[in-house]
């Protein structure tokens, strides 16, 4: 990220399906974060809310589609008066480049976090030639 980029918080947003729904509610684009090594990319997808059965990571035609959905915390007795958490589906679609190693593919869901580790070909990683002398 260079020095000019501001850092800003967003909050969660609700977006406009591209297509029709299936499922009645809100539909939420979740933030993530990127981090690349030599090796391979890793994503952390927030997705609170959202647990393992109820999470679907898709891979097909060089996309990696993630939906998952968070469904309403226990109940709790009375009226509900405020509430700032919204509940609904999690839906983000990434294009997958030659350089991803789409069968090492590796997802791991804690604490309302998705984390997926794609590992990169051989050929994409860098690596030094040692040059020999005679």
């Amino acid at each position: 990220m260079s020095e000019t980029n501001e850092l800003k918080v967003r909050e969660k947003q609700e977006v406009a399906p591209s297509a029709e729904l299936t499922k009645p509610g809100p539909v939420f684009t979740p933030h993530v974060d990127i981090f690349e090594t030599d090796n391979s990319l890793t994503l952390l997808v927030d997705m609170p809310g959202v647990k393992a059965d109820d999470l679907n990571v898709d891979l097909r035609d060089d996309i990696l589609t993630l939906t998952g959905d968070a469904k309403p915390s226990l109940a709790t007795p009375g009226e509900k008066i405020y509430g700032e958490y919204e509940t609904g589906r999690y839906y983000r679609q990434f294009s997958l480049s030659e350089v991803i190693a789409q069968d090492k593919i590796d997802a791991k869901l804690s604490d309302g976090v998705l984390r997926l580790t794609l590992p990169k070909v051989e050929k994409a990683t860098p690596r030094r030639i040692m040059v020999q002398v005679d």
